[in-house]
Formats: structure tokens, sequence, C-alpha cells
């Protein structure tokens, strides 16, 4: 396994895509920057401490992450077959189960560092603007709730990952229908029901974004983990589906 880690690691070093991501992190925390300059009867929205952090973790979590974390795991899952070289691989021959958990597994670190990089950039800017005002506490509360939203964001996406795999289909368009389904949170967050079971809101809660109730709470994180179990499976399916498919030499 973990040389299967190591080698989707050089993999995606040789490609652009690593770049792109970090680009699509940089862009979306400028964007609130520049966003943030608008003024208020209060004055700008900037001069609040915290209000970057926060307002940076619901704009990258509703239009750009899920969709940039869901084209990377795509690709990776979708480039043997696409470049025609699985039936290579296959030849040495490489457990295809542990091939896609090493690419999930990377998938998933991925989104974690994403997120966390989004937090180094926006806690510089808020050290810039607001260091007398900014607490151990209040960092350690942002750390926690962009860690979790790392972890969040893999999962609700992960059935996306999945199904772009099993219907053997670009990985563009993962990131198409990831950033439908991110952007409908918006909608979705406008009733507590749906809010607290709909993936990407309720991935928001759990990190903290929004109070919520316990119950509230323990049936985001049920939801979370179903998207989770739901990849999984549609995972396994694929596997024996393709397993099926050179058997009877298709």
């Amino acid at each position: 396994m973990r040389k299967m880690l190591w080698a989707e690691w050089k993999k995606l070093r040789r490609s652009s895509i690593i770049l792109i991501t970090i680009f699509a992190t940089v862009l979306i925390a400028f964007i609130v920057l520049v966003a943030g300059q608008e003024t208020t009867v209060e004055g700008l929205y900037l001069s609040d401490a915290g209000w970057y952090m926060t307002m940076v973790q619901a704009w990258a979590t509703m239009f750009v992450l899920p969709a940039i974390i869901a084209m990377l795991g795509s690709y990776m899952i979708c480039r043997e077959e696409q470049d025609d070289t699985l039936k290579s691989l296959l030849l040495i021959p490489v457990n295809e189960t542990v091939l896609t958990a090493a690419k999930m597994i990377v998938t998933f670190i991925l989104s974690v560092l994403i997120y966390l990089l989004l937090f180094a950039i926006t806690l510089a800017t808020e050290l810039i603007l607001h260091v007398s005002d900014l607490s151990i506490g209040m960092v350690l509360s942002f750390f926690k709730s962009y860690l979790l939203e790392g972890i969040g964001v893999f999962l609700a996406v992960s059935p996306i990952i999945a199904l772009v795999s099993y219907t053997k289909k670009s990985y563009w368009l993962a990131l198409l229908l990831a950033e439908i389904y991110a952007f409908a949170g918006l909608f979705m967050s406008m009733s507590n029901l749906t809010k607290t079971f709909y993936p990407i809101t309720a991935l928001l809660g759990v990190a903290g974004y929004y109070e919520t109730t316990t119950a509230n709470l323990i049936g985001s994180i049920f939801v979370l983990l179903l998207c989770g179990f739901i990849a999984m499976f549609i995972l396994v399916c694929h596997r024996r589906s393709g397993k099926e498919e050179r058997f009877h030499g298709k």
C-alpha cells in the first residue's frame, strides 16, 4: 500500500492538476479578500477579526473546493483506463481493490491539505490585519473547523468520484456535478431539515460554521459517513464488473 500511495503521488506531481488546485485555492481566498473591501454602516467587513476566515470557509465550500477535490479523485481513478495503461498494470499484477483504495486515500489527504493551505492563507491575512485581536483559542478553533471541513468535503463528494469511475466518464464530469452539488447547498441551507441532512451543508455544521443541536450534529455526521459507504459500494461494484468484462473478453 505504501508503494502505491507513493506512486500515486509521483503521478500527480507530474500533472498540472496540482497547480490548478493550488491556483483555485488561492483565487477563492483573493476573491473573498476583495469582497471584504465593501463597506457597511459599521465600516469595512474586513475590520472585524475572524470575518475573513469565516467567509473564506463558507465560500470555498459552497463554490470551489468540492468540485476541485472531486476532479482530483476522479482524475486519479479514471486516468489508467483513459490512457489505456490499466491492462499493463494488471500484468504486474496489481490488486485493483488496493489500487483504488490508494487513490481514495491520496484524495482524502489532498482534501485535508487543501483546506489546511486555505487556513494558512487566511490566518496569514488575519495576522496582518488583526494581529492584536486574535487569540490562541480563536486560531485553534478555526484550525479545527478547516480540518473538519477537509475531511467532510472528501466524504461528501466521494459518491461523485465513485460514480464517475463507475460510468467511465471524463473526470471533468465530476467537476461539473460537484459544482452543481455544492452550489445547491445555498438553497438547502434555507431549511433546518435540509441543512442538517444535505451533505454540503451538513459538513459545515460538523465543522462548526453554524450552531447546531446535538441531535442534528449526529444526523449530519451520519449523512457524511453514509456518503463514504455509498462511494465504497459503488467502487466495489465497479471493480467486480470490470473483472467480469475482462474475464469474458469484452
